[in-house]
């Protein structure tokens, strides 16, 4: 099913990317658009309903290229719901507690159809029998998913570039699993979201709106739990963390952001890294380029578990478990490269600069009080990258 894949992938891709223009033209048709907001990056007002190309895509690629399985008519059914429910947020707004309801309800198509997790191997548990639990813990889960992918869709190209990245590392995996229909669908989506993202690379002529986020959360848990969940492998749970750990860390961080300081957690704020990285001066295209690379170095890592042979039945092999530990290494530098030196060093040094420049005797405990506040509450003005002190 190789060859349905590749092909799945490009008929995806080439219908997502002739759709989208059109489904940009009905959402400026009909008023869904996104207004220019005080916390977002885009400066003119954009179409949504972006995720109904990607929708459209999907679905015309399944038919052609996976089996009609319980499992992908209820996974194809769920998408058309997540997908109705969206598109009705992206044109008229509804409660946050509708869209969790329309959330719950979707993944309950997919656990009612069969695509559920029963039990689990973990490394040194091994064995983990989840009986009917199963069911909500996978209903859970993709409400989960599709969450975290909402909540990274703030700036032109990020998460449908993402969830490209992850869908086609998910692919790798499922196959060598030999679990085919999950790495057809994985590469389906993969073309889905590259090509609607034809059209949402900054600057953005359209937006994917909730539409299109809670319609790749779903198909990438849909994807999870057939691919890698139901397997016995070791690495079953380890690998969708290890490929989505970018949405996840961003989620986490901002979730207990909101907790912390009494927020509601459904409400929108401006405290997501790639709102972090434009106030330290980068650019959209920049931010995204950081993160996309980013999340291609641990969906590398997650695809080198898989494959690199640093252990057979318990014994570890010197050489190869050297490399998967370079691998490690290589993914926790990029990892804290991101995250520490991006918003830390370098926000204190344009921050000293912005200061002295106030006043000149700015003491540098004053300086580190106030990188202190600024990193804790995620509140400071934008900062100029080309001060003297960016270059």
């Amino acid at each position: 099913m190789k060859d349905d894949a590749l092909l799945g992938f490009l008929v995806a891709l080439l219908v997502a990317a002739v759709l989208t223009p059109l489904v940009a033209r009905l959402a400026r048709r009909i008023g869904a658009v996104d207004a220019v907001r005080e916390r977002g990056l885009a400066r003119e007002a954009t179409p949504l309903l972006g995720g109904l190309a990607i929708f459209a895509a999907a679905l015309v690629a399944a038919l052609l290229f996976l089996p009609m399985t319980s499992a992908t008519e209820g996974i194809l059914g769920g998408a058309a719901l997540i997908a109705a429910v969206g598109a009705l947020d992206d044109w008229r707004e509804l409660r946050w507690s509708t869209k969790l309801a329309g959330q719950v309800a979707a993944a309950l198509v997919l656990v009612l159809s069969g695509v559920t997790v029963e039990s689990i191997t973990l490394p040194f548990i091994h064995h983990v029998d989840f009986g009917t639990t199963g069911d909500v813990l996978t209903l859970l889960g993709l409400v989960g998913v599709m969450n975290v992918v909402n909540f990274s869709d703030g700036i032109d190209g990020l998460a449908a570039g993402v969830c490209a990245i992850s869908a086609v590392a998910f692919a790798i995996i499922a196959f060598d699993l030999r679990e085919d229909a999950a790495g057809v669908l994985a590469a389906i989506t993969a073309g889905a979201a590259l090509g609607f993202l034809v059209h949402n690379f900054h600057p953005a002529s359209v937006f994917m709106g909730d539409c299109g986020s809670n319609l790749l959360g779903l198909l990438l848990g849909g994807v999870i739990v057939e691919g890698s969940l139901k397997t016995n492998a070791l690495i079953a749970l380890i690998v969708p963390l290890t490929v989505l750990a970018v949405p996840f860390l961003d989620t986490g961080f901002v979730v207990a952001k909101r907790i912390k300081y009494g927020r509601p957690v459904y409400r929108a704020d401006s405290n997501h890294f790639h709102h972090r990285f434009h106030r330290i001066g980068f650019s959209q295209r920049r931010t995204v380029l950081y993160l996309y690379g980013w999340t291609i170095t641990m969906a590398g890592l997650a695809i080198a578990l898989r494959f690199v042979p640093y252990s057979d039945h318990g014994d570890w092999h010197l050489g190869w478990s050297l490399a998967m530990a370079a691998c490690f290494v290589g993914a926790l530098a990029a990892s804290v490269y991101l995250v520490l030196v991006l918003e830390i060093f370098k926000l204190r040094r344009l921050r000293a600069w912005q200061l002295r420049h106030v006043d000149p005797d700015t003491t540098e405990h004053e300086i580190d009080v106030e990188v202190e506040r600024a990193l804790e509450t995620g509140e400071f003005r934008a900062l100029d990258p080309k001060s003297p002190a960016g270059s």
